[in-house]
């Protein structure tokens, strides 16, 4: 019998070791597999007719369904800014977010610890950050480094990597790098491979982020919301807006813009619409007063030509976080990142409100990030008379829904009509200024509970995930005791 049992231990042993050595990037069985289908399943050419022909794609981190995607690992796939993608495959449905009344536990970490917090301004950019196309950059790799320069530098030589930037971030606590990958390595190699070494903490793509404007009168939101214009105020209010550049000789804008920071200075400003109209319609001032006029905006350009990358956005945030502010704005929707999901966790623990966009890719779309992270307020857009607009991205991650269909807001020099998650986004951040400006002392968790429980329900009774808890109410919420 002792025999035996060695015979099968051995035979367990040598089947265990068989399946260790198999590749974790590739999963194939083809002896010879095309390098181009290689790169198509670790998301290297998603952008690429090949791959598109091919099916490969998926989304938070699942593979798309034809046989040669079989067993494959991949990447989470770019959400489409502006329209529906009847094209991709669903995306796995994540447990739904606890209900506000008992706070997620992962919401709850405490202030990053580390070294002396460095500006963002300390950023050492090796090299400007490149034009992008697909879901992330395909020649780059976000990663948090336990070590000084040194250990970056000595990274970089052992895995054939360029240093294109690194600095020490304050949401995560630590150094993040972004390295290049200069010989044409997948993205999902280079991350296996860096996997290795014991000074790399964490390891993502730099994951592209679209602006969430959907195709385009009197601003109808106050009426909707039951805000009195008349008492509206989000006087010394700070809130962070991260979006595109701004006009800031736009009238709405006079005297709202307390600071300003460039995530991307060597790329240069095209677009400024976009961010004029979501900075107005928070605190615009005039003819085109925003939801909260008082409030102070510290604006981070972090989009140009609609798109931007993880590096960029988390420097904006961490620039926002120096900043003392209450709420962060972010109008915008892109593939789950773990650094990014960290980053918001921790400025949520340091007690900022985080709302964003929930996303214009229609019912079928996959899960929009930043608005489906634990402790961010994903927003979609209704109009005038509480419909939800078609465009909207459903699921259980939405959380309150607000004004966003064809709504007149600063735009550029003068106005547009704008419609968009974006913009109920910008609405409800400016509704939560007017809640800290009547009471300074009220928690992210608070001001969670209150907008959650006063809603104006609207769809299926309770929680849905069309409208979430239903039509945000000011009043109500402002009235609500903690």
């Amino acid at each position: 019998m002792a025999a035996e049992a060695v015979i099968r231990f051995a035979a367990i042993l040598a089947a265990a070791m068989t399946i260790a050595a198999a590749p974790a990037s590739a999963q194939t069985n083809a002896a010879n597999p095309d390098p181009t289908k290689i790169d198509c399943r670790n998301g290297t050419n998603a952008a690429g007719a090949d791959c598109a022909k091919n099916g490969s794609g998926g989304s938070d981190g699942a593979g798309g369904g034809g046989p040669a995607a079989a067993g494959a690992v991949f990447l989470p796939a770019l959400i489409v800014d502006l329209f529906p993608n009847p094209g991709a495959p669903p995306a796995p449905v994540p447990t739904p977010r606890p209900d506000p009344a008992t706070p997620p536990a992962d919401t709850q970490a405490g202030p990053p610890v580390g070294g002396p917090i460095v500006s963002p301004t300390d950023l050492i950019a090796v090299q400007p950050p490149r034009a992008v196309v697909g879901d992330f950059v395909p020649d780059e790799v976000l990663v948090t480094v336990d070590g000084d320069a040194g250990a970056v530098q000595q990274i970089a030589a052992s895995f054939g990597l360029q240093v294109r930037s690194q600095r020490q971030s304050r949401l995560l606590g630590t150094t993040l790098v972004r390295f290049g990958i200069p010989d044409g390595r997948p993205v999902g190699v280079v991350l296996a491979q860096l996997a290795a070494d014991g000074r790399t903490q964490r390891r993502e793509p730099n994951h592209v982020y679209s602006l969430q404007q959907a195709a385009s009168i009197v601003n109808y939101a106050f009426d909707r919301i039951a805000l009195d214009s008349k008492q509206a105020s989000g006087e010394n209010v700070r809130i962070a807006v991260i979006d595109t550049g701004i006009d800031e000789t736009n009238p709405a804008l006079a005297g709202v813009i307390a600071g300003q920071f460039d995530a991307m200075p060597d790329v240069p400003i095209e677009k400024r619409d976009h961010g004029t109209s979501v900075d107005g319609l928070i605190a615009g001032v005039g003819a085109l007063e925003g939801m909260a006029p008082g409030a102070r905006i510290y604006h981070a350009r972090a989009f140009e030509g609609g798109k931007s990358t993880m590096d960029v956005i988390l420097s904006a945030l961490d620039w926002a976080a120096d900043q003392d502010v209450r709420i962060i704005n972010m109008s915008f929707v892109g593939p789950k990142n773990e650094l990014f999901g960290t980053a918001c966790r921790n400025a949520r623990a340091l007690g900022m409100v985080l709302v964003a966009a929930a996303g214009n890719n229609g019912p079928k779309a996959p899960y929009g990030y930043p608005a489906a992270f634990d402790g961010v307020i994903a927003v979609t857009a209704t109009d005038a008379r509480d419909g939800l607009m078609p465009q909207a991205n459903r699921g259980a991650y939405v959380f309150i829904s607000a004004p966003g269909v064809e709504m007149v807001a600063p735009s550029g020099a003068g106005s547009d009509v704008v419609t968009g998650t974006s913009f109920a986004a910008a609405i409800v951040s400016g509704a939560i200024a007017n809640l800290l400006h009547a009471a300074p002392d009220r928690s992210a968790d608070d001001i969670e509970k209150a907008l959650a429980a006063t809603a104006k329900d609207l769809g299926p009774k309770g929680r849905d995930n069309d409208f979430g808890y239903g039509l945000l109410d000011t009043k109500a919420a402002e009235a609500a005791k903690e």
